[in-house]
């Protein structure tokens, strides 16, 4: 097909360089709507909406005929809203997770809300590592956290200071991370009991009486029960958020996931939306929001555990994640994710976490 260009691509103005996506196609006898638009691949429709959009008024079109048109301003590179998800496709991290999607360090910064208006916010900071597992479509992922802060502070407090303590005693900790995003084990979780044994009689020269002693009893027991052990780490805000489906980044329609909305606590199912955008030339970002349609109640969330009768007066709630991740590289740069419940209309409580470089 050949086109008559009525003036330059380029065009000089004040000294720099004006890109146009466009140019005049002179309309010849037997033309219509249709016959040109097929040609460059786009609908009618399309290419009527493009012409109006940058045309003055008086050079309208309405109708297929092209009677009494001369001109019809034409796309350089139009692209149909499928091939534009296709490039879009490209852009988002694949479905099979890459080894580069994480950076080897963030910042994390979670915040507490609750109805009585006390803010709780905690920073620390989390190392990852990962590489291939001698099973098939597996990762290690080698995680550590680390120097703590508590409202901007380090904890002084006995009861905090003991839990961060425990806490870095068994850092760092091998997971097994499918290639779908999922964290499905442990990679050695004896070696992680081994470590909190062996440093144990440390904190117990700094950290004496009985309550301390109750504490690294209980401590010991929650990690030498694998299930438990794992299902608190993976009810987090932080695991929620840090290690999503992959396949979340392709999603075009709603679906359903499950999630956590209190540590150690059963997860509910979501109702789920996706958004991207898609401005920065380096960047993408994807936004998922969902709101809570299981009945359960709000004591039911905090106790962890569902009841059997039917609750008269269920919880709402709704979650939202962000997803920052480079478009060729396709490493996730940050993360901002929030859990936020309510009772009768009245916010209970929520729960924020910020994950950046």
């Amino acid at each position: 097909m050949h086109f008559e260009y009525h003036f330059l691509l380029h065009l000089t103005h004040n000294s720099q360089l004006i890109e146009m996506d466009f140019f005049e196609y002179k309309v010849r006898n037997g033309d219509t709507l249709h016959s040109v638009s097929f040609r460059l691949g786009m609908t009618s429709e399309e290419l009527r909406l493009f012409h109006n959009s940058r045309c003055k008024r008086i050079d309208t079109i309405w109708f297929e005929n092209l009677n009494g048109i001369q001109k019809l301003i034409v796309p350089l590179n139009f692209k149909t809203e499928r091939q534009k998800d296709q490039e879009k496709q490209k852009t988002l991290p694949p479905i099979k997770l890459p080894d580069s999607f994480f950076l080897s360090t963030y910042h994390i910064s979670q915040t507490f809300e609750t109805s009585m208006e006390n803010h709780f916010m905690i920073n620390y900071t989390v190392q990852v590592g990962i590489c291939e597992y001698k099973i098939e479509n597996h990762y290690v992922l080698t995680l550590k956290q680390k120097n703590f802060e508590t409202n901007g502070e380090i904890p002084d407090d006995k009861a905090g200071s003991l839990s961060v303590a425990c806490i870095e005693s068994i850092m760092p900790i091998d997971f097994i991370l499918s290639d779908t995003g999922n964290i499905i084990g442990f990679a050695d979780h004896e070696s992680t009991i081994q470590k909190f044994k062996e440093k144990r009689t440390d904190l117990e020269e700094f950290f004496i009486g009985p309550i301390c002693k109750m504490y690294l009893d209980t401590f010991l027991d929650n990690i030498s029960d694998r299930e438990y052990f794992l299902r608190q780490f993976r009810s987090t805000l932080l695991f929620q958020t840090l290690f999503p489906k992959m396949e979340w980044f392709h999603k075009r329609s709603a679906w359903t996931e499950k999630f956590c909305f209190f540590q150690n606590s059963f997860p509910v199912q979501c109702l789920m939306e996706a958004e991207y955008e898609d401005e920065d030339p380096d960047y993408i970002i994807t936004v998922l929001k969902g709101k809570i349609t299981d009945s359960c109640s709000l004591q039911e969330l905090k106790r962890g555990i569902p009841f059997e009768a039917a609750t008269e007066q269920p919880a709402s709630g709704e979650i939202s994640l962000q997803y920052t991740t480079h478009k060729h590289h396709k490493t996730l740069y940050q993360a901002e994710s929030s859990l936020s419940l309510w009772h009768e209309d009245a916010l209970v409580q929520k729960h924020s976490i910020t994950i950046t470089q």
